[in-house]
């Protein structure tokens, strides 16, 4: 049975990506070839380790176990990685870690750039996701390193205070809503919103909180920024929902109003978690102890 690296990488992108599609573009592979080494992995096997659905694939119990042990090699790998890099003067190692909205927006750019500058030899993975599935990815060992929202549970796995902020109601200078100090979610959903695109974190969190009140958000248009989102809001094309820092930020600027929400999940505790923190990477508990300090 011979299954490289990439053949393990591959197959642990397309089960983590749901899609053969995603994963190869994870891997960096075009499609035909992630295709076709699926299919020799399989003939390798003598086993299906994927089950084709219209929607995308899952594994089967044979990819499940492939899955496990990829898992493990790669870590090892990564471990060897880390090791040798300083002989090659190549890339000491990466770093994957998963992020909420909040803290991908406002507090990890600069947090980031500090760490890379001192640390030549290190990259970072870094991909944007709900809490609940960060919590979920980093205790299956999916990813090193998470930061979520505190009132997550985050179950077993070992957390570190991060940064705080929370979500705001912004609306132009003339909105009936611009007098109030604070409003309930529930009370703006029959407002037209400017909102983020769909598929980020934060927009989705939002549309999950509107269905469970049984409405849904009345998006006019979605944008790929808090900023543009803050313009459109002060030109009264609707209201929005973005980070307080990013409110405040914007307003220096653009003439809007911004208000409080009244709703216990807008406050957001920024929490770090990871699995064990012994057991990551050198590099990676560099970078936990880095965004502690820079929180402190």
């Amino acid at each position: 049975m011979r299954f490289d690296l990439i053949d393990l990488s591959l197959f642990r992108h397309i089960v983590e990506a749901g899609s053969i599609t995603h994963g190869s573009a994870r891997a960096n592979l075009a499609l035909g070839a992630a295709s076709t080494r699926v299919r020799n992995m399989e003939d390798t096997l003598g086993a299906p380790l994927l089950t084709r659905w219209r929607q995308g694939v899952s594994p089967t119990q044979a990819g499940r176990a492939l899955l496990a042990h990829a898992r493990t090699m790669l870590s090892q790998a990564e471990r060897l990685r880390e090791d040798l890099g300083a002989y090659a003067g190549g890339l000491a190692g990466q770093v994957r870690l998963l992020s909420n909205t909040n803290a991908l927006a406002e507090f990890l750019p600069e947090a980031l750039s500090s760490f890379l500058a001192s640390h030549p030899n290190i990259s970072v993975d870094l991909e944007e996701r709900l809490s609940d599935e960060i919590v979920g990815l980093i205790a299956e060992g999916v990813g090193d390193i998470g930061i979520v929202a505190g009132t997550v549970d985050t179950g077993a796995l070992e957390t570190y205070p991060f940064r705080k902020d929370k979500f705001v109601l912004v609306v132009s200078r003339g909105h009936p809503l611009a007098g109030r100090k604070s409003v309930p979610f529930a009370e703006t959903l029959d407002q037209n919103f400017v909102g983020i695109d769909r598929a980020r974190a934060i927009q989705r969190f939002l549309a999950d909180k509107a269905a469970r009140i049984g409405k849904t958000l009345r998006l006019r248009i979605q944008l790929r920024s808090f900023d543009a989102v803050c313009r459109l809001v002060e030109s009264n094309v609707g209201i929005g929902i973005v980070p307080e820092t990013s409110a405040r930020r914007a307003a220096k600027t653009i003439d809007i109003g911004i208000i409080a929400l009244a709703d216990a999940w807008a406050v957001r505790d920024l929490t770090i978690c990871v699995r064990k923190l012994d057991g990551l990477p050198a590099y990676a508990r560099e970078l936990v102890t880095h965004m502690r300090s820079d929180a402190a």
